[in-house]
């Protein structure tokens, strides 16, 4: 070291710093790089994706290698201050080695610390890929050092209980993490699509008894009723399936499908049975009111059907689901009925109340108005409203429920009709 020049000893102490700076963006970069996008791109087959998927997975190594490297540049960096320091100061060089050495110290941590990680945290994706290049053969020409600190680093872990050898990084996402992700795409993704998955990831979350038709608004052919009463509902019906029982909707002995209706009414209305509109009728399907929406889908792909009964744990059919109703879950209402109907069970009044249908269910309620009304309990409006009240109020009532306040304007003997409903302000809270 004492025959070398200064400009070689500044110039060596430049190199430090410079390797000093690419170890700590290369640590950052490496830790920070998006590791589902790094998935992809792996995928399609691009090399630099390739060769930082090959160096994380095992990033005890990785890490080991890039601190071993920064570690003895920055000592080196430290030795050449103070050669440097004695060369230029002599034997009255005690004063100038302790400057040096702030010095570098202030200096690797701008230009080597500081500077380097926030560019790679940053620009992770490129400062990997760049510096892949380099990791990739120092970490076989390393390798025996590596495995040593390694060797013994995960000795100390393990009584922590901690395996570093056997980790592998994986990361998985659950469903509230890939709703925030989703939320998170902004311009990346169509508003519209953006809506739609978040849809589907909450059908793990909802079952058919929350989108089911209750009973007593499913309509149906009785074959209790005599061939004209039968024909007439047929031929007015706005559905393509109607479920066939007989006497009570518990009896049910098929689903028609109406195209089929053609093929028992030929000529005369006298010709009709209710035998032969049995016959017709497929197979009914039963599902449990529990089901998982997002299992239910799959099962009507299986079963190649589109209807559904609903049935209780006692056997009773409790309502019927749909596959277009387990659709509009996803993407929305997309029938005109649908929305004239939304449009009635629901009206914006003054002063931010809205009059609302108490049969309509309180996740629609919920979705439409951006409200978080409880789902936990009873589905539709008026059970929510009649289980905080506990009976059937014989006169207009008014009450609060959380942040909401409800007042009942439309009711009968065995359920309340209609609601005003309104969110409490902060101020009125």
């Amino acid at each position: 070291m004492h025959d070398l020049s200064l400009e070689l000893l500044f110039g060596l102490l430049i190199g430090m710093l410079l390797l000093s700076c690419f170890f700590s963006g290369s640590e950052t970069g490496m830790m920070s790089i998006n590791r589902y996008r790094l998935k992809h791109l792996t995928k399609k087959g691009d090399k630099g994706a390739i060769r930082v998927a090959e160096l994380l997975k095992r990033p005890d190594r990785l890490l080991g290698l890039i601190l071993i490297g920064n570690n003895l540049v920055n000592n080196f960096a430290a030795i050449l201050a103070g050669f440097i320091a004695v060369r230029l100061y002599g034997s009255n060089a005690d004063g100038a080695i302790a400057l040096a050495g702030i010095l570098v110290t202030f200096v690797m941590l701008v230009f080597s610390e500081v500077t380097p990680k926030t560019i790679a945290a940053l620009y992770p994706e490129r400062i990997s890929f760049i510096a892949s290049w380099i990791l990739r053969p120092l970490a076989y020409l390393l390798s025996p050092a590596v495995l040593a600190v390694n060797f013994i680093s995960n000795g100390v872990t393990k009584i922590f209980g901690v395996d570093a050898s056997k980790s592998q990084h994986v990361e998985h996402l659950n469903p509230d993490e890939l709703r925030t992700l989703v939320d998170e795409a902004g311009d990346l993704l169509p508003k519209h699509h953006q809506g739609m998955l978040l849809n589907v990831l909450d059908l793990e979350k909802s079952t058919v008894e929350d989108i089911m038709i209750p009973r007593n608004e499913v309509e149906g052919l009785d074959l209790e009723l005599s061939i004209p009463e039968l024909l007439q509902a047929i031929r007015t019906s706005e559905y393509t399936r109607l479920p066939v029982y007989v006497g009570d909707i518990n009896n049910v002995v098929g689903i028609l499908h109406l195209r089929n209706a053609s093929r028992f009414i030929q000529g005369s209305d006298d010709t009709v049975t209710h035998e032969a509109i049995r016959q017709f009728a497929s197979e009914p399907y039963f599902v449990p009111e529990s089901t998982k929406l997002s299992i239910q889908l799959m099962n009507f792909q299986q079963q190649k059907c589109r209807m559904a009964l609903v049935v209780d744990e006692y056997g009773e059919v409790q309502g019927i689901v749909t596959l277009e109703d387990l659709l509009e879950e996803i993407v929305g209402n997309f029938t005109t009925n649908s929305a004239e109907e939304s449009a009635t069970d629901l009206i914006a009044e003054d002063d931010g109340w809205y009059s609302i249908d108490a049969a309509s269910f309180v996740r629609d309620i919920n979705r439409a108005l951006d409200w978080e009304l409880p789902t936990d309990g009873p589905k539709t409006l008026n059970g929510l409203a009649m289980e905080y009240l506990e009976n059937i109020p014989d006169a207009a009532v008014g009450f609060e429920l959380g942040n909401y306040r409800f007042e009942t304007t439309e009711l009968t003997d065995k359920m309340i009709v209609r609601l005003r409903v309104s969110r409490l302000t902060p101020s009125q809270e």
